[in-house]
């Protein structure tokens, strides 16, 4: 087992770089997809930035949403063309950039009547309303014909096609019987948001050495020059100067400015929404699906989504303005005001509480708004400068609302704002450069002898390669080296996992936490794996890296129980009895 001051992570050097830092140009605080999108987009420049984010990378709205990489199709009736032009054009990048995590999905959306909405569409484009309304095929259309136009420009996505009544009864017999047509077109959906979050990360800082990016640290105050940080793993203390401060917070930003200078005006730039979704078990659903995401609206005219998701559903979401952004989740009427949703497109599926097994809710940071809707607040971004006054040296750079599938175009335009206030100017652009395990990622015809010549390089079956690929994409080459260099053995509680790839993990992502690594560096959690021995077996592999003591390492797994049976309703896995010297499951419990 490994001391504690030979741990194999490489926070105790992160943080000693951090002492030697009395001044930085850029502090960014926030590690969500924006503000790792900025501290990119200037590493890349020659910038020496530093990045602190209170949690873990991703960790909040950040990884809490729809899983889609989408151009807005319902913001066209609000008249956003620009948004869903400029989100067309970023999700094809993505598709280029980042293909081992970004794939095309073709969606269905069942419509009720052919010319039904018009009148409402109108009134909304025009902003004489804000009521949501169910869309006609017509109105869909309209909107298709756009979404096709800039999708040629930018990629190849097939064009959209409209399906009558029998052809849409027999691709999809489960419909209710409201649905008289439908739509079908492609988008795009990520399998791994949180490690593509990381990979940009781990791309930033090899591009620039002198970038720095620290989780787990929180700014505690500012006295107007200097601003303190606190780890919050240890509770010590660091101080340094910036700059420029690029606020990323997303809905902790009016907080965060509060913290940084007392005497600034009050100004709210928040008014976040709760957007919450269900991992649902239902084969009769998975199967109706067989690939495909249905696009649809509820009701009241609220659309939602639902597609496979490692083997289960994913459905969502809602839309609930909240004040406290601390530790949302999936309330009760929110799971079944999705279910209920559900159910109004296909009516005859049988779906019970139990079979809800992950629930995920985060806040969009949306700018603040008296929109009586929340469905008509804007998803754009904008940058809100405040410049120093009296009582704060620096400036700050307020990142407001944005979208994931914006989150490289809305990167390059703060980070403009920073060269600017810099002097400097910029030298790399991004629009076209793969990111992480997306770089050298070979074309389908390519695919299978690549990975053949690779199942011969590391002695490892295809089957193994191909898996370790659709997880990390060209970054599995690097996993597999780490993983040849001491005997490897599969996990006993979920063998398509191994002990060294997931020491791997440990060691070079910056994890922290059982939760870091089962929440966002693996889709354990999210897919609906996790079991009680699989968590005490995992969280074994970290306690031994870690040189945790036997008590530390069960209280390390209670609490990891406890966050998760809060976080994401997995109140099962919880209500059991470990034996805390050994953090090993009593063997009645092996089951739970």
């Amino acid at each position: 087992m490994a001391s504690e001051s030979s741990r194999s992570d490489d926070r105790e050097a992160r943080l000693a770089r951090l002492r030697q830092i009395p001044r930085t140009p850029v502090l960014i605080v926030g590690g969500g997809i924006n503000g790792i999108s900025t501290f990119r987009e200037l590493a890349l420049q020659g910038i020496p930035v530093v990045m602190v984010e209170k949690g873990d990378w991703c960790q909040a709205a950040s990884g809490a949403l729809s899983r889609m990489i989408h151009g807005g199709l319902r913001y066209l009736e609000t008249g956003e063309f620009s948004l869903v032009k400029e989100s067309v054009r970023e999700r094809d990048r993505l598709l280029k950039n980042a293909p081992h995590y970004v794939a095309p999905l073709r969606t269905t959306v069942p419509i009720d009547s052919w010319g039904g909405g018009l009148l409402n569409a109108g009134k909304r484009f025009l902003r004489l309303t804000e009521k949501p309304s169910r869309r006609g095929a017509l109105v869909i259309k309209t909107g298709l014909t756009l979404y096709d136009a800039w999708s040629r420009r930018f990629g190849n996505m097939p064009k959209h096609q409209l399906h009558n009544q029998p052809q849409t009864r027999q691709r999809w017999p489960g419909f209710a019987d409201w649905v008289k047509c439908s739509a079908a077109y492609y988008d795009a959906w990520i399998a791994a948001p949180e490690r593509l979050g990381f990979e940009l990360i781990e791309d930033a800082e090899r591009a620039e050495p002198a970038a720095l990016a620290l989780n787990y640290l929180s700014v505690e105050q500012c006295d107007g020059e200097k601003i303190t940080l606190r780890d919050t793993l240890r509770g010590e203390t660091f101080s340094l100067k910036a700059h420029v401060v690029v606020n990323a917070t997303g809905a902790w930003i009016d907080r965060l400015n509060g913290t940084l200078s007392e005497s600034l005006p009050e100004r709210k730039l928040i008014g976040g929404t709760k957007g919450s979704h269900l991992i649902l078990h239902c084969p009769a659903l998975l199967q109706m699906l067989d690939g495909e995401m249905v696009y649809y609206e509820n009701q009241e005219g609220r659309v939602c989504i639902m597609f496979p998701w490692y083997g289960n559903v994913l459905v969502g979401s809602t839309d609930i303005r909240v004040d406290n952004p601390d530790d949302v989740v999936c309330e009760k009427d929110e799971q079944s005001y999705i279910l209920d949703s559900l159910r109004f497109v296909f009516p005859h599926l049988t779906i019970k509480e139990e079979d809800v097994l992950y629930t995920f809710s985060g806040v969009r940071p949306l700018p603040a708004s008296h929109a009586a809707s929340n469905g008509s607040i804007s998803r754009n971004h904008s940058l809100v400068l405040l410049p120093p006054l009296a009582g704060r040296d620096f400036t700050t750079l307020c990142l407001v609302g944005g979208k994931w599938t914006t989150f490289r175009q809305f990167g390059e335009e703060a980070a403009d704002r920073v060269l600017k206030l810099l002097g400097e100017q910029r030298k790399v652009s991004t629009a076209d450069l793969a990111i992480g395990g997306g770089r050298d990622f070979p074309s389908a015809t390519r695919k299978p002898g690549w990975l053949k010549a690779l199942s011969s390089e590391y002695g490892v079956s295809q089957t193994r390669v191909s898996q370790l690929v659709s997880r990390y994409g060209t970054r599995a080459q690097a996993v597999m080296n780490f993983m040849r260099l001491q005997p490897d053995h599969p996990l006993h509680a979920q063998p398509d996992w191994s002990q060294n790839e997931l020491r791997f993990l440990i060691r070079h992502e910056q994890v922290q936490t059982l939760e870091d690594l089962l929440v966002r560096r693996t889709p354990l959690a999210i897919s609906g794996q996790l079991t009680l021995p699989l968590m005490a077996e995992v969280n074994a592999l970290l306690a031994e890296d870690r040189g945790w003591s036997p008590e530390k390492s069960a209280q390390h797994l209670t609490d990891t129980l406890s966050r998760l049976a809060a976080l994401h309703g997995l109140g099962r896995l919880y209500p059991v009895e470990m034996n805390k010297e050994s953090c090993h499951v009593s063997q009645s419990e092996s089951e739970a």
